[in-house]
């Protein structure tokens, strides 16, 4: 008898594109924390047993380390939100953590700049 395939790694990753989609819409609907402003949700890792999710998110206006411990003061409220819209056994508990990856990209686009604007004067120059 043939090996089935195990689809645990592909439906955690099914169950966490669905937690961001469904977090997103409570995040901007729901919550009404005046500390979290304009959030963006960038990834979400859901341990194997679905028990805890880390919850990746950037700022558009304020403050970082202020919205992280508004959405981690939130995380209950959230949970239970999600519960309702989710058909899963167990709703994982959620941990925010901010995401510095646009702030570095940025920081390396100008660092790149930079090396290219004086390379160029560097060939100018005879």
């Amino acid at each position: 008898m043939p090996k089935r395939k195990s689809t645990a790694p592909n439906r955690g990753f099914k169950v966490a594109d669905q937690i961001q989609r469904d977090l997103t819409e409570l995040i901007a609907r729901e919550l009404k924390d005046p500390r979290v402003g304009m959030v963006t949700l960038q990834a979400v890792e859901v341990t194997p047993d679905y028990a805890h999710a880390k919850v990746f998110f950037s700022v558009l206006v304020g403050d970082p380390l202020e919205t992280q411990e508004a959405l981690n003061q939130a995380a209950g409220f959230l949970r239970n939100g999600l519960f309702k819209r989710l058909h899963i056994h167990t709703v994982p508990t959620l941990h925010f953590v901010f995401d510095r990856t646009t702030e570095r990209a940025a920081d390396m686009n100008a660092l790149i700049a930079k090396a290219v604007s004086s390379r160029s004067k560097d060939d100018d120059t005879p």
